[in-house]
């Protein structure tokens, strides 16, 4: 934050921060931004979690001699590990994970900007708009840098543990990062920032859809004829082959990327690299320019958190308040007075042994130092009310044109039969996924979180936040239930349950966890994925089964497993309770 409260600095007479950008200093500003915004990111959790699973990403990339698995294969052979097979296959491999999941991870600056504050004070700097998505960009392309790096690091290191050559050549192992890994990243970052600015984009809506364009594009950029040479993998791979020829392998297969199960050890030939050509490097410097204009195509529409560029908002309706409660809002609560507005009418609990006070009297609530409290009352069976009332904070918002969607799947589901369990149950449970991603975050990301910690019993809160996403995961996935319980497929409604169960425990979970609904929708995506496409292995909802047939998955593992995530985000809700504790 010290370089943007610099720049707020530069805005505010006699502020007390050092002024970052003057007049003239664009330049300043552009790092000022990038300088914040990355030291920022980085101390987040997610950037840890992504850095952790690059290193083990690295590690299944560069199997040893013995494994049965391989990511990088071209038929049954894989290259020596040399540095130059080292840095391609490593490269390849990162570009591939970093473009899906790294988007997640640098996506939410400009909202996080909008959400603290932060960008109201840039708002009233010198710094342009142009300025400051530039900025946001070079943020994102350190990250992804410092990413890479970390993969270079167990490259390296993994090169001299599997012992295939343990000469280090730093130009073959360094130059698969800048040509392949690096400008397709430069985009992916520059997507990710254009998509804030998008309104129908900025929210879940934008992840969900990137991971489909991401598939569309990797299938395309793989293509020989894509555009700029799509990945830009052609010229290597076609030195590969020339390899493996004047060497008189037999291949059979070939290129692959990706997990794969092998029945026995691939062998190995000797990769000696490849030398880009002039017009191959023109391309990728294509793909780092295009990635810039696209950041910079914002500015026309972005209002940058002035409020005098944006939309002007409706007058906000009166708040109405039930008839049936006191005019104080809840019972017991001192009436406000005429005009005293909706910060009146809201009580504000106090810590224990502290005077009551509420806003309608104007005084502030005593902190004793930790969490407040607020005494718990009897008040006959609670849980429903909750539950209930988690239900409707949590489909609040929800246009028509959802619920007669969501009707349309469940009819669909139905009309299907049994033969259409295979499609129509993983469509209907994609469906509520922005919903699920609700579970878990809504409090951080409304900033809430810190005045609903005073009310009493929040771990009923949390379960009651649970039951509503099974309620929501019930309706949706009530097409392909009726046809199982109509067949008298008993085997089908456990598989059905044990995906009930695990869905919602999931998204709360790692709600719970991340703090965000990106972690939810990066997760659930290609595992939803996976099943959609008939793959058993992960197959949590029992979509792949044949009618009468076993789950792939036990459905008593698939319940137990969500019950355990359930019980995850109920100690990640302790964690955070005993970090507010003094």
């Amino acid at each position: 934050m010290t370089g943007l409260a610099g720049l707020a600095g530069a805005a505010v007479p006699g502020g007390g921060g050092r002024s970052t950008v003057r007049s003239g200093s664009w330049v300043g500003g552009v790092f000022a931004v990038a300088g914040a915004d990355f030291r920022d990111r980085v101390r987040r959790p997610a950037f840890l979690v992504t850095l952790a699973a690059t290193v083990a990403l690295g590690w299944l990339i560069l199997p040893g001699a013995g494994a049965h698995w391989a990511v990088l294969q071209i038929g049954d052979y894989r290259g020596r590990y040399s540095s130059d097979y080292v840095g391609l296959a490593t490269a390849m491999g990162g570009a591939l994970w970093l473009s899906f999941a790294g988007f997640y991870v640098v996506r939410g600056g400009i909202a996080r900007d909008e959400r603290t504050g932060v960008g109201r004070l840039l708002a009233a700097t010198p710094l342009r708009t142009t300025g400051y998505l530039l900025g946001k960009l070079l943020s994102n392309v350190m990250v992804f840098a410092s990413m890479l790096g970390v993969l270079v690091v167990t490259a390296v290191a993994l090169q001299q543990i599997r012992g295939e050559s343990r000469a280090v050549d730093p130009v073959g192992l360094l130059l698969p990062y800048l040509v392949f890994a690096l400008p397709v990243l430069v985009l992916v970052g520059s997507l990710a920032l254009v998509s804030e600015t998008v309104p129908v984009l900025r929210g879940g809506i934008g992840n969900v859809a990137w991971f489909f364009a991401w598939m569309v594009l990797l299938v395309g950029g793989l293509s020989a004829h894509a555009p700029l040479g799509g990945l830009g993998w052609q010229q290597p791979l076609d030195s590969i082959r020339a390899d493996l020829v004047a060497q008189h392998a037999r291949v059979h297969g070939d290129f692959s990327l990706g997990l794969t199960y092998l029945d026995s050890p691939l062998r190995t030939f000797e990769w000696h690299g490849f030398v880009p050509s002039a017009g191959f490097l023109g391309t990728r410097l294509l793909l780092v320019a295009i990635a810039i204009v696209l950041v910079l195509l914002p500015a026309f529409w972005f209002p940058r958190f002035d409020p005098a560029r944006g939309r002007p908002r409706r007058a906000a309706a009166p708040a109405r308040v039930s008839p049936a409660m006191p005019p104080g809002g809840f019972r017991g609560a001192p009436a406000a007075p005429p005009g005293a507005g909706v910060a009146a009418a809201v009580p504000i609990p106090a810590s224990a042994g502290a005077p009551a006070a509420t806003a309608a009297r104007g005084r502030s609530v005593p902190d004793a130092g930790g969490l407040p409290t607020t005494a718990a009352t009897a008040g006959g069976v609670v849980l429903p009310r909750l539950v209930l009332g988690e239900l409707r904070i949590l489909l609040a918002g929800m246009r028509w044109w959802w619920w007669l969607v969501a009707a349309a799947i469940v009819v669909a589901g139905i009309a299907a039969g049994t033969g259409g369990i295979r499609l129509t149950l993983p469509i209907a449970w994609l469906w509520p996924i922005l919903l699920w991603s609700r579970l878990g975050t809504r409090d951080a990301e409304h900033g809430t979180d810190g005045l609903l910690a005073a009310l009493p019993r929040p771990y009923r809160r949390r379960l009651a936040q649970w039951c509503a996403g099974l309620a929501v995961t019930v309706a949706t996935g009530a097409g392909p239930l009726a046809v199982l319980v109509g067949h008298g497929d008993g085997v089908g409604v456990a598989a059905w349950a044990g995906g009930a169960v695990f869905l919602p425990s999931l998204a709360l979970a790692l709600g719970s966890i991340g703090r965000t609904q990106r972690l939810f929708q990066a997760v659930y995506l290609p595992l939803w994925y996976t099943i959609a496409n008939g793959l058993p292995l992960l197959d949590v909802m029992g979509a792949t089964r044949a009618p009468g047939a076993a789950a792939p998955l036990p459905p008593a593992l698939v319940a137990a497993t969500g019950l355990v995530l359930l019980l995850a985000a109920l100690a990640a809700l302790a964690a955070a309770r005993w970090r507010r504790a003094p």
